[in-house]
């Protein structure tokens, strides 16, 4: 067994306190490595530092294993401190590495905030998803958001929706369906996916009335690639594709931009769902939400998310 390494994230935001929380809930079952300054922790955490990934197995059922990176300054609650920036950037890139050599199983990423790592060094990724396909050699991935009442994947991400239209392609699309069927395989250990579709427009375009590009390419690229052997079902109107009963007719959604993606899975289930990166040579979890700068310190912050993300990652590590 290998431990599930967990970044530190935004030092300044809920990452630190979650991450206790989470190995406080988990320590008996899965093995955990923190990595990050251990001053960030909050007072009276459980921790040891180690040297190498390979001890964190015998002490942590009884502490935090923490591998430790020195920050250049201490965190301050809801103020990030554009100092600690580069630091941020670099716990992420030596978790990836502990991954990649095979001394860990996974990596789990706690939330980082893309403005202050932009300000405090010039950050040049959208976020967490780019920045780990840039690491692992820009391979394609895609963003899935599981739980266990959906799995959804976006197809556009963190783009303005005026320019969702123009993103869209079907070798893109084509691409997002076999990286997310090729996961499901893997990852999710379902022999036999089954994936829907949404359309873009509302109704699925209601046949042209409401949008031509379900007619014109969405619905041709889901039946050539239904003829290769692909399990799939659209595009059909987001609008009716989360209930229950639909729900239970595949084993993931894919969606044609961010909020449609976002809003059925953080609606049924914020405080659980987790965020996958599908495409990577290695394991990536991370809880679904953000730093939390307005409570971060204060001792309420839900580990649930993080709790989860941690789980779903062994639970990956070891299908």
């Amino acid at each position: 067994m290998k431990p599930v390494v967990v970044t530190c994230g935004e030092p300044a935001g809920i990452g630190p306190e979650i991450a206790a929380h989470a190995w406080a809930a988990l320590s008996d079952s899965i093995p955990m490595l923190w990595l990050g300054d251990p001053r960030h922790l909050p007072a009276g955490t459980p921790f040891e530092q180690v040297e190498t990934t390979a001890q964190a197995l015998s002490i942590s059922s009884r502490a935090l294993p923490v591998l430790a990176h020195p920050f250049a300054a201490q965190n301050t609650a809801g103020t990030p401190d554009p100092a600690n920036a580069i630091c941020v950037i670099e716990v992420i890139a030596h978790a990836v590495a502990l991954v990649q050599s095979g001394e860990a199983a996974a990596v789990c990423t706690a939330p980082i905030h893309k403005k202050a790592l932009k300000d405090g060094a010039n950050f040049a990724y959208p976020g967490h998803t780019e920045y780990l396909a840039a690491l692992a050699g820009n391979c394609d991935v895609v963003m899935m958001l599981a739980s266990d009442k959906l799995r959804v994947v976006p197809a556009t991400i963190h783009i303005a929706l005026s320019e969702v239209p123009k993103a869209l392609t079907p070798a893109g699309l084509r691409r997002t369906i076999e990286i997310t069927h090729a996961g499901l395989q893997k990852q999710f250990g379902i022999a036999h996916p089954r994936i829907a579709i949404s359309g873009l427009n509302p109704h699925a375009g209601e046949g042209g009335a409401m949008g031509s590009e379900e007619l014109s390419w969405i619905a041709p690229l889901i039946a050539q690639m239904q003829a290769e052997g692909f399990t799939l079902q659209g595009p059909m109107p987001a609008d009716t594709m989360f209930h229950a009963a639909a729900r239970a007719r595949y084993d993931a959604a894919i969606a044609m931009y961010h909020d449609q993606a976002l809003i059925p899975i953080k609606t049924l289930d914020f405080d659980l769902g987790v965020n996958v990166t599908l495409g990577l040579p290695f394991i990536r979890t991370s809880p679904d939400h953000g730093t939390a700068f307005d409570i971060a310190g204060k001792g309420i912050a839900n580990p649930s998310s993080m709790i989860e993300a941690i789980r779903m990652a062994h639970r990956m590590a070891n299908t």
